[in-house]
C-alpha cells in the first residue's frame, strides 16, 4: 500500500494511461480546439513518438555527461588547469545559443533528424555537468 502513496507511481500510472488514451481522444481535442481540422497527431503513435524523445533525450544526456565530466576532470588536472576559464567559456557559450538557432545552423548542413536535435540537447547539457563535475571536485580535492 506504500507504493500507492508514490508519486513516481502515479506519474507512471498517468504516462502509461495517456499512452492508450491519446489515439481515441479525438473527440475531446476537436470540441477544445474547433478551428483545427484535426486536433490529433495521426501519423505517429503516441507511443512511438515517447520512445522516441527517450532515446533522444538518452543519447544526448550521455553525450552531455561524457564531454561535461571529461572536460571537467581534465581541468581540475595540473596538466590543464590553465584552460578551465577556457573551458568553462566554451560551455557557457554553447549554452546561450537559442534552441532555434542552433537548429537553423545544425538542419542546413546536417539535415532534419534527431541529429540537429541532439546537438542542440548536448550544448544545453554539458555546461550544468561541467559545473557539477568541478563543484564536485572542489569539495573532494582540498587545495
Amino acid at each position: 500500500m506504500k507504493m500507492l502513496r508514490d508519486p513516481l507511481f502515479w506519474l507512471i500510472a498517468l504516462f502509461v494511461a495517456l499512452i492508450f488514451w491519446l489515439p481515441y481522444s479525438q473527440p475531446l481535442f476537436a470540441a477544445l480546439f474547433p478551428q483545427l481540422p484535426r486536433p490529433v497527431y495521426q501519423q505517429e503513435s503516441f507511443a512511438a513518438l515517447a520512445l522516441a524523445h527517450f532515446w533522444l533525450v538518452g543519447i544526448s544526456s550521455l553525450f552531455a555527461v561524457i564531454i561535461g565530466t571529461g572536460a571537467g576532470i581534465a581541468v581540475t588536472r595540473p596538466w590543464g588547469a590553465e584552460f578551465r576559464p577556457l573551458v568553462e567559456t566554451i560551455a557557457a557559450v554553447g549554452q546561450t545559443f537559442p534552441p532555434v538557432a542552433v537548429l537553423a545552423i545544425a538542419v542546413p548542413v546536417i539535415g532534419f533528424g534527431l541529429k540537429p536535435a541532439i546537438i542542440a540537447l548536448i550544448l544545453y547539457g554539458v555546461l550544468p555537468v561541467l559545473q557539477a563535475t568541478l563543484a564536485g571536485w572542489e569539495r573532494l580535492m582540498p587545495a
